[in-house]
């Protein structure tokens, strides 16, 4: 294809400048020709019908001067610069037709190919005036991202030629991963927990900083009454304690081949980074340190500890467009790295696949060091298609081998998790829509129970 071609097949499919025929001239060339054809039965020379088409060709051509020119129209879009993924948002684009003439338009924004969107737009604009054009966009893949076109094309009211116009305005958009765990966490922490019961909020008696005395109620610890301030102001008053603040808490995040699993919403990864995400934001908020590290077979993003709701932004902008790596996670180079870099004791929660992690015997040597200064903990998140496969009928031969198979699969899984669990690193898993929320509650009871 010549560059000519291309530069014409580029206007048809809204890019470039030009200007291009409207449906409605085509149509009245169709039924022109129709009419012609059938007249042409009676013997009427040709030079006369061409003359006819050219004609009204011209004609045509007039409504060209009731159309804005392009110097008379502007543009702005109005864009989020962050967006969370898969979370719908609104971009708004401002059109100013400084002209004497309406317009019809139909308009395409340069928005990058996986985000999710209905174009074109449609719409009028009058003479002196401005329109605003709004379209909802939902964006599935983390990243940064630029919207750096707008492809316009409009006509005057007879509507028989289209101008079309490629506007160069450039937006910066990053997509974040989807915050609404931590939202909830934060506005609301008891109903984000409600699921785990009453017992995950339960703190030893007399354990952590005292916080202050209040009115005694029923279900405290008659032990914690304070005698003193009950005998003086004549009503049982108990003393209140919280957990000590200020511990440190490191958050690895695996980036490894096998995170690449899709799951219902996503992969591992995306669900790993939400739950991570959640997990630091009710640490932060408790006044405790948190540092993060995402690996794969070497440190991708490592984020000092520090406290401070501030600290979430920082780890946000740090984590957000980190991807899955084709390579498998190289556990011990990281707890290596992890040894020398956390001196201070603190809880190790770790976001990976518990099945892969369980065959890494080179690891075990590192764990087990680490672990007589530290608190492992690791979260995984439940398989399960190996889950349907245990729980299949046995309606034939092949279901029945299945569904054996699986069974061996998780016994063998429980027992490797035995092994671990016997020096003293503690792995949970959860399912996808439950990670963030076992995450915080195995974070929490911990530090009730003031185990770190």
């Amino acid at each position: 294809m010549t560059k000519s071609l291309k530069s014409l097949w580029a206007r048809f499919l809204f890019q470039g400048r030009g200007i291009l025929p409207a449906k409605r001239l085509l149509w009245l060339f169709s039924l022109l020709s129709i009419a012609l054809i059938v007249v042409s039965i009676w013997d009427i020379p040709w030079p006369f019908l061409l003359t006819v088409n050219i004609l009204v060709l011209i004609a045509s051509l007039f409504d060209l001067l009731f159309s804005p020119k392009k110097k008379e129209l502007s543009f702005k879009r109005i864009s989020p610069a962050e967006m969370e993924r898969g979370i719908t948002y609104q971009v708004q684009i401002e059109i100013t037709n400084d002209s004497p003439f309406a317009l019809s338009f139909r308009l395409i924004d340069g928005v990058p190919q996986s985000f999710i969107q209905k174009f074109p737009l449609c719409g009028n604009v009058s003479n002196h005036s401005k329109a605003l054009v709004s379209y909802e966009v939902i964006a599935p893949v983390r990243g940064e991202y630029e919207i750096d076109k707008i492809y316009f094309r409009y006509s005057s009211p007879l509507g028989f030629w289209e101008k079309q116009l490629t506007i160069e305005q450039t937006h910066a958009v990053k997509v974040i991963p989807d915050l609404t765990e931590t939202k909830q966490y934060l506005e609301n922490a008891q109903k984000f927990l409600l699921y785990e019961g009453v017992k995950i909020r339960k703190q030893q008696s007399g354990v952590g900083e005292f916080a202050k005395i209040r009115s005694y109620v029923v279900g405290d610890d008659p032990r914690n009454i304070n005698w003193r301030q009950t005998a003086k102001l004549r009503e049982v008053m108990t003393n209140e304690y919280e957990p000590e603040h200020g511990k440190y808490m490191t958050i690895l995040i695996d980036c490894g081949r096998m995170m690449g699993a899709e799951l219902k919403k996503g992969n591992r990864l995306e669900k790993s980074l939400e739950a991570a995400i959640t997990v630091a934001a009710a640490a932060l908020q408790k006044g405790d340190y948190v540092s993060v590290l995402a690996f794969s077979k070497d440190v991708k993003v490592f984020i000092p500890a520090a406290k401070g709701m501030a600290h979430l932004q920082t780890i946000l902008q740090a984590i957000y467009n980190i991807e899955v790596d084709a390579s498998e996670s190289n556990y011990a180079a990281i707890l290596h790295y992890l040894e020398t870099m956390q001196k201070k004791r603190s809880l190790i929660l770790l976001f990976s696949d518990v099945r892969t992690f369980l065959h890494e015997e080179s690891a075990l040597i590192y764990l087990k060091r680490i672990r007589q200064r530290h608190l492992f903990l690791m979260i995984g998140i439940e398989d399960m298609t190996l889950q349907k496969r245990i729980q299949m009928p046995p309606e034939n031969a092949q279901i029945a081998m299945i569904k054996s198979i699986a069974q061996q699969q998780m016994l063998l899984k429980k027992k490797e998790k035995i092994k671990w669990e016997k020096q003293g690193l503690q792995m949970i898993e959860a399912r996808e829509e439950r990670l963030a929320t076992a995450a915080v509650s195995s974070y929490i009871n911990i530090m009730n129970r003031n185990l770190l």
